[in-house]
């Protein structure tokens, strides 16, 4: 039996299982995967930090690290090389008994739930949401749906239709909602359940010695893709506006691909909301889904005659590294889970501890990211004009800035009546609203640190995890 079990090799499992081993606890770090450090290792290479002052303990060592392997200064380096960050977060695992490939939990005194998923919350008997809450159930002003026509660097700069000429919506767009005139009805601020966008963040690069070119995947369909013939016709674009390609922006030769426009790696059509609650089975569909979109782009991009020259040709300079996620053919072994599910604890954090920060007494940590909001789907509305026209929108994207802001601990335990053994620094007790600053790596890499400290004092006293006293637990 060990003191602590830490479910999730994710950042912040190892980080909570690392801050549990220092404290004297035996430690064992359980995964179904093969891979530890989860986005951090599998494409989320530049992680977005906020105020690097807010950035303490274990983040900071990890980071620290970092610098020094790759001999700079601390935040010189946008992200480490997937390869190199697994490396780095194995050698801070010695003394843990890591235990990859299995979901069977051994018996422990007390839990850590790091998964992206929050896998523990069902089985422990713990309340929880998943997606967008109505306004009115916290008061927020960012909460639940939003105008689809929004302006911003996320939305589409120019009209388009999305239909194709037989009067089927085009593939990657959300069915809408309809009112009682048969138009997408907008209903702003309500409750939907809609998850952030789902996507792989791959690693690539223009280095012809470390490049594999992008393939043909099985099951590839260049008509999935008549919505981007249509943008890519309507506008001039570079392949920087669609990928924002960037030989500099990692060490080696690498860029880490993120959403940087309205047509991006990012699947809006919706697939996701089945996902946090989905048995193995349809997670696997999922990630399968979103797997196959990701191949069949970056082809579509590179081969197909529709695609402008000057888009093809750079495309066809880059492809997945060589060197890096080695036993899944190049492309990341971990789905960017931006939603899973979100715990209801002995406090929610909501939008107004954010915007208007506040002292908590049980501070473990501090936020400092923009509420950061990717879109949550692509869908049509009716433009409010004169002629009543079809056009293509993508919904929910927000960033609302924020100052440095307090996490109290009680976001990370479940409600006494709940369970009185598990911790919960990744899923942990916050708004949909409010989970948009806090899912930030270094920020969850704070939290870990903070709940595997917590654990193992729990586990040392034989006592709740309610009843550790927050001022032994603070990070840093």
């Amino acid at each position: 039996m060990s003191d602590v079990c830490v479910y999730g090799a994710t950042a912040a499992g190892v980080a909570a299982a690392v801050a549990a081993r220092s404290a004297g606890a035996s430690t064992t770090l359980v995964d179904p995967g093969t891979h530890v450090g989860g986005m951090v290792t599998g494409g989320l290479s530049w992680t977005d930090v906020g105020d690097t002052r807010a950035i303490r303990g274990f983040a900071l060592r990890f980071y620290e690290e970092v610098a020094r392997h790759y001999d700079a200064a601390l935040w010189q380096v946008k992200g480490p090389e997937p390869h190199v960050a697994e490396g780095l977060f194995t050698a801070l695992l010695d003394g843990v008994d890591v235990r990859l490939a299995e979901r069977l939990l051994p018996d422990a005194a007390v839990y850590v739930d790091a998964s992206y998923e929050g896998d523990l919350l069902p089985g422990f008997g713990v309340p929880y949401a998943v997606g967008r809450e109505p306004r009115e159930l916290y008061g927020e002003t960012w909460a639940g749906r939003q105008p689809a026509w929004r302006p911003g660097k996320h939305n589409f700069p120019v009209r388009l239709f999305p239909f194709d000429d037989g009067g089927r919506l085009l593939p990657f767009i959300r069915e809408p909602e309809l009112d009682e005139r048969g138009w997408p009805a907008e209903r702003l601020g309500e409750g939907d359940g809609g998850l952030q966008a789902y996507g792989f963040r791959v690693c690539l690069t223009d280095r012809e010695e470390n490049r594999l070119p992008f393939e043909r995947p099985d099951g590839y369909d260049p008509g999935a893709f008549e919505l981007l013939r249509r943008y890519l016709a309507a506008t001039k674009l570079e392949a920087h506006d669609l990928l924002g390609l960037n030989r500099d922006l990692l060490p080696n030769g690498k860029c880490d691909v993120n959403s940087i426009g309205p047509f991006s790696l990012n699947v809006l059509d919706g697939s996701n909301r089945g996902y946090p609650d989905g048995d193995a089975a349809a997670r696997a569909r999922v990630r399968e889904h979103h797997l196959l979109y990701t191949q069949s782009l970056l082809y579509f991009l590179a081969n197909d005659e529709d695609v402008p020259a000057n888009v093809r040709g750079e495309l066809q300079r880059w492809g997945r590294c060589a060197d890096e996620f080695t036993d899944t053919g190049g492309w990341p072994h971990q789905l960017y889970i931006r939603d899973g599910r979100r715990m209801v604890g002995a406090c929610v954090l909501t939008e107004r501890d954010l915007l208007d920060a506040r002292p908590q007494p049980d501070e473990v940590a501090r936020g400092s990211y923009n509420i950061d909001i990717r879109e949550v789907e692509r869908t049509w509305r009716y433009l409010p004009e004169y002629v009543r026209e079809a056009a293509v929108f993508n919904e929910g994207y927000l960033s609302v800035a924020v100052p440095p802001y307090p996490i109290p601990y009680r976001c990370l335990t479940p409600r006494r009546d709940d369970a009185t053994n598990l911790l919960v620094p990744v899923c942990l007790s916050a708004s949909h609203v409010a989970f948009g600053s806090l899912r930030m790596e270094p920020t969850l890499m704070m939290l870990g640190e903070a709940a595997g400290t917590a654990a193992a004092e729990a586990a040392r006293r034989g006592i709740a995890v309610q009843d550790v006293e927050a001022s032994f637990v603070p990070v840093g």
